[in-house]
């Protein structure tokens, strides 16, 4: 029996180096270069933004970090580095794929045309498409933009989805293509555009950082379905995995209740369905 256990602990002993040497992709990268990059959005506010202190901040920003010390624990990496990297909606899936980033944290709606470049985690939030508007523009939802300026960044799911519902409703609005975010609030304070559109939660955001907040609306409309996930290099599966169980694990234990809180409000305010996400991608072990 004593022969038995040592051939066993032996065997045991021999097989760490081996497991370590299986690493490929992306963790095999981070534990040669003891550093994984995470890609954020400046103005994707409140899931990712520049804090007042100058440092990345937002929902999306506080998960990552969560996979970030996970994935040092995994890969027993006590001072792992995180570099954080600027991304913009134009070239956010593309430093995924040129490895610029090993993870994109944002916004970014996981959508199967996305999926022929890149693959996605879990589901990290669930939104949909709406309209900020000025008092002044009558705006009411999709049915009143006829003869009025609706800006959009081009490249998003947003703008695939609202070409498509003014083709549905035949309604002839003037889309107006923007840089970003903060150029939306921009063209709405300037009253060059009547509308902006994107994901619900952004708008909210958005509308906080306007000159004249108390001039602005949100629409209660949605014209589309946005899942949220974050972006990470396609066929990566081990990769994929160690990011996925970091999400199901604080899902799971509640750990994402006060990231949820502190980016969004109580989490009696989320509605059945954020938390229903919540339970059905908390994935058991």
């Amino acid at each position: 029996m004593i022969r038995s256990l040592t051939l066993l602990l032996v065997t045991l002993l021999l097989a760490g180096p081996a497991l370590g040497a299986e690493l490929d992709g992306t963790l095999k990268k981070i534990k040669a270069t003891n550093t994984i990059t995470l890609g954020y959005r400046e103005f994707a506010r409140p899931f990712a933004f520049v804090g007042d202190d100058g440092k990345p901040a937002g929902y999306s920003v506080e998960l990552c970090t969560r996979i970030a010390a996970s994935i040092a624990k995994e890969l027993a990496l006590p001072s792992l580095q995180v570099k954080w990297v600027k991304v913009t909606p134009e070239n956010r899936i593309q430093s995924v794929v040129n490895g610029t980033v090993d993870l994109e944290c944002g916004s970014t709606t996981a959508s199967l045309s996305r999926q022929e470049q890149v693959d996605f985690s879990l589901m990290t939030f669930l939104d949909g498409g709406s309209l900020l508007v000025t008092d002044a523009s009558g705006v009411r939802g999709i049915s009143t933009l006829g003869g009025k300026r609706v800006g959009v960044v081009p490249g998003t799911t947003t703008e695939k989805a609202l070409a498509a519902v003014l083709t549905k409703h035949a309604v002839a609005a003037t889309v107006v293509p923007l840089k970003d975010h903060a150029s939306g609030v921009a063209a709405l304070d300037n009253r060059t555009i009547d509308a902006y559109a994107s994901d619900r939660t952004i708008l909210i955001g958005m509308g906080r950082t306007s000159k004249n907040p108390e001039k602005l609306s949100l629409v209660e409309e949605f014209f589309s379905y946005e899942p949220h996930g974050f972006v990470l290099k396609r066929g990566d599966a081990g990769f994929r995995l160690s990011v996925n169980r970091a999400l199901a694990a604080m899902y799971r234990s509640a750990e994402v209740v006060p990231i949820f809180e502190k980016s969004f409000g109580s989490m009696s305010t989320a509605g059945p369905l954020i938390a229903a996400m919540y339970l059905m991608n908390g994935l058991p072990e």
